[in-house]
């Protein structure tokens, strides 16, 4: 089969949810809930740009469970009805084309700026790394009752996206947020019912998945994004994510998007760590994860997706057809070419490039800063009606964000690193 046809074909979940294609827009920050956590219009008009261009289903960038717990200024947060009308209309124009739409949820834990919450929780009081600590803050450790309301939050906001219209649910169980910081090690060190063991620790996750499953039903979707490994001493190792895949399997999760590393250990946006040269292999098959979801899938057999490095239709079609994966998931590409899928299913190649965006700045080029403000930029202009600008100036947007947050005296919510959701 040739490639566009290999990426054309429908998927079955195995809830009996029909994916009109093999291509899935990835989760990305899109910053654009108003000052109260409200989708707004230009995010309405985002979604309807990607449901027209051809995408076979979207995942929405963090939607938060808790007022008191956001990772950025402009998430949406889902606590109750109060904005029913507005995700109605963002879950309507998402969903147009026969399109799949899952809304993210998530609670950022410890990964949440000075500023910009009372306080930020995790499962134990683990600081960041030295050089981080002056944008982060060490976490209060969550207490029992704690864990079990945030449980609950969970499941709550899960039956409201179901009531405004959205076709899926995914759990943000990787890069290093509170789901992802219960499953590692390094930043659950409790001894109590939610740490101390790796069952324990998948504790967690399991609750979460159980919470939002009573509270939608078995015929809708739920699914998760889960670190393949945290590439961090000390944490959540392969082995480990192997299992939480095989205990979610057995609870019955519809699909499993693979990922992998945290805000201080960026390996979802294809910073390399470790030593040694990239293998040819490796670069060849393009995805950053593929070899660990061939382990995953001789593991289990429940759906899995894999996002990041995809480059061309060719290694798209080749990693489905491997067996490795049954979606690809695009993010970032997505942001500067939102009818990519119709262009790979007409039998051609990416029109644009994802880049690494740079200042010249070597001391801010050396943190990331700049890669979250560049790409929400692109999925503001999409959002108002623009084209995006694929080759817009890294230190031009430099430059209007530091301008932007000096005037309105906010020097302290300026994000660390890419929020690759």
């Amino acid at each position: 089969m040739t490639p566009h046809a290999v990426l054309a074909q429908a998927f079955t979940l195995p809830n009996g949810v029909v994916i009109k294609n093999r291509m899935m827009k990835s989760a990305m920050s899109e910053t654009l809930g108003n000052a109260d956590g409200a989708p707004t219009p230009e995010l309405v008009h985002l979604y309807e740009a990607w449901a027209a261009g051809g995408i076979g289903g979207c995942i929405t960038g963090n939607v938060m469970i808790d007022r008191r717990a956001v990772g950025e200024p402009g998430n949406i947060v889902i606590e109750d009805g109060r904005d029913m009308a507005a995700l109605k209309a963002w879950a309507h124009a998402a969903t147009r084309h026969n399109t799949q739409c899952w809304v993210q949820l998530n609670h950022p834990g410890k990964q949440a700026p000075k500023g910009l919450n009372a306080e930020t929780v995790a499962p134990s009081a683990i600081p960041f790394r030295g050089d981080m600590q002056p944008y982060f803050a060490t976490p209060r450790e969550l207490s029992d009752t704690e864990v079990r309301e945030v449980i609950r939050r969970f499941g709550n906001a899960a039956g409201i996206v179901r009531q405004a219209g959205f076709s899926g649910v995914q759990i943000h169980g990787a890069h290093g947020y509170l789901v992802s910081q219960f499953l590692s090690p390094h930043h659950n060190r409790r001894t109590d019912d939610w740490g101390g063991t790796p069952e324990k620790r998948r504790r967690f996750v399991l609750q979460v998945y159980r919470a939002i499953r009573e509270a939608v039903g078995p015929d809708f979707t739920v699914g998760i994004k889960l670190n393949s490994a945290d590439f961090q001493r000390g944490g959540f190792t392969e082995e480990e994510s192997l299992e939480t895949i095989r205990a979610l399997a057995d609870a019955g999760i519809d699909l499993i998007e693979i990922s992998g590393g945290t805000y201080e250990a960026p390996a979802m946006t294809g910073v390399k760590l470790g030593n040694g040269p990239v293998k040819e292999s490796t670069r060849q098959r393009e995805a950053y994860f593929l070899e660990f979801a061939e382990k995953a899938r001789s593991t289990v057999g429940t759906p899995l997706m894999v996002t990041g490095g995809f480059r061309s239709a060719r290694g798209m079609a080749e990693a489905i057809s491997s067996g490795a994966v049954d979606l690809v998931g695009l993010a970032r590409i997505m942001a500067i070419e939102p009818d990519l899928p119709n262009r790979l299913l007409s039998g051609k190649d990416p029109a644009q490039q994802v880049r690494p965006i740079r200042t010249g700045i070597k001391a801010i080029d050396k943190l990331g800063l700049l890669e979250i403000s560049w790409y929400a930029g692109q999925l503001r202009r999409i959002g108002n009606g623009q084209a995006p600008k694929p080759r817009e100036s890294g230190l031009w947007v430099f430059a209007k964000q530091a301008w932007h947050l000096a005037r309105i005296g906010k020097k302290e919510r300026l994000p660390v690193k890419l929020r690759a959701n």
